[in-house]
């Protein structure tokens, strides 16, 4: 039996479909999913996601933090009418601010955004920036380099 997994943001669905497991970063580390994991929620820091696929290529997309919230029925909960290990159904929600699938990542973009942030944190002497508004640029320049580094 496959994961059910859906993939969010304020703006839309970005993807859902079966996987055969979901690994994201966690903020305390990377955390994997397969059918029949126990129901949790995950915070989740600015990085890679990865959905496993029998048969097909794995499908990697970037998100900027969120949650990932995992859900496991069994028997008719499921929907199938069965019973026991067999019959559990796990879902993987992953809700994010901004998720990116890989191929739909503008790799030049992001270089681009992340070399424009990196120069104005070398710079940050000579500005009147305060230490929030560094940690607002700071975390622009890990999601611009997350971008880089799954795409690209």
């Amino acid at each position: 039996m496959a994961v059910d997994v859906h993939v969010v943001t304020p703006e839309r669905e970005v993807w859902a479909g079966e996987a055969e497991s979901v690994i994201a970063h966690g903020v305390d580390g990377e955390v994997g999913i397969l059918t029949g994991h126990a129901p949790m929620m995950v915070q989740l820091a600015v990085g890679p996601l990865r959905i496993l696929r029998e048969g097909e290529p794995e499908l990697q997309a970037v998100v900027d933090g969120g949650f990932m919230h995992v859900t496991s029925a069994v028997g008719d909960e499921a929907g199938d009418g069965a019973r026991g290990e067999e019959g559990r159904g796990t879902r993987v929600d992953v809700l994010a601010s901004s998720a990116e699938l890989a191929d739909d990542i503008d790799v030049d973009a992001a270089r681009a955004r992340a070399a424009e942030l990196e120069e104005r944190l070398s710079q940050r002497r000579d500005t009147t920036e305060t230490e929030g508004e560094v940690a607002v640029i700071e975390a622009e320049r890990r999601k611009a380099l997350a971008r880089v580094n799954i795409a690209g």
